[in-house]
């Protein structure tokens, strides 16, 4: 998308800019929020991401009653409260759906019926989204382990509200085509009447899941014994080399040796072999 000249642009007061646009938009404003998103997330935003930063960001300006982003962006910056959170849920991208890349699931079942039924299984999904990926999990470890089965979720993610969409668990029937008639019926619950086309997963899924707001670069993370498996699926390819390099010693640091870390279909870690080994397709085990 092409940018505006400042000298183009509407100005700071309102109105319209030279591309008919709500709020004046620059090459400065863009680059601005470039640097604060990848200070505050780690997200590196390539410059094809104009028009989708525009979109979003326009509706906190809305929101805040800004009207510039260089007035938004420069009381962001002089304020330490939850707008931060704001700004960050609206460059942060969620797509998601039950059981996406299966393959995944398989290999998880599998390893989970190779150790003892007395195991202790504790897991983390660190980019848990509105919950279709940690549910995933505690089905399959349900399925593989049985109703009894000594298995806890960490489910954490960077943006706040997507996070109360999971720990609600309620969710349009129509997104479940990737669950069978069995799983439907044994771990959701129908809408009934004005509810009518809605699920809701049920109690038992829930309390195996621990769901928190966890930021991949910050040194802050609440863990205080390592985990056996780790899912870090489709959220490196929003990071810079150095950034991902960074995340990956952390995870490291809180995994067992031997456990596994499931990543995205499009990420490949073999520049970190002194930190996981590639087990299987996009499987990875901590050395």
């Amino acid at each position: 998308m092409a940018t505006v000249r400042s000298g183009a642009a509407a100005s700071d007061t309102g109105g319209t800019d030279a591309q008919g646009r709500e709020f004046a938009w620059t090459q400065a404003d863009f680059a601005r929020v470039q640097s604060l998103i990848y200070q505050r997330a780690g997200i590196s935003l390539h410059d094809g991401k104009h028009a989708m930063v525009y979109s979003r960001l326009s509706r906190r300006l809305r929101e805040t009653g800004h009207q510039s982003f260089r007035d938004y962006l420069g009381w962001l910056e002089s304020h330490d409260g939850p707008e931060w959170q704001e700004f960050v849920n609206a460059l942060t991208t969620n797509l998601t759906s039950f059981f996406r890349e299966q393959h995944h699931f398989d290999i998880l079942a599998e390893h989970l019926k190779s150790k003892p039924a007395s195991t202790a299984w504790r897991v983390w999904c660190n980019a848990a989204s509105t919950g279709e990926e940690p549910y995933s999990i505690v089905m399959t470890a349900m399925d593989a382990l049985g109703g009894h089965a000594n298995f806890k979720l960490w489910a954490s993610d960077i943006d706040s509200k997507v996070l109360m969409t999971a720990a609600r668990g309620v969710y349009r029937l129509d997104s479940l085509k990737g669950i069978d008639s069995g799983r439907l019926q044994r771990f959701f619950m129908r809408g009934k009447g004005g509810n009518e086309g809605m699920v809701r997963v049920k109690p038992e899924l829930q309390r195996m899941i621990e769901f928190l707001s966890v930021n991949l670069i910050r040194d802050d993370w609440p863990f205080r014994e390592p985990f056996d498996i780790v899912f870090c699926r489709n959220v490196m390819i929003y990071f810079d080399a150095a950034t991902q390099r960074s995340v990956l010693e952390r995870i490291h640091r809180v995994m067992k040796p031997g456990g596994l870390l499931f990543v995205g279909h499009s990420e490949n870690f073999n520049e970190s072999r002194d930190l996981f080994v590639l087990r299987g397709k996009t499987v990875y085990e901590r050395r």
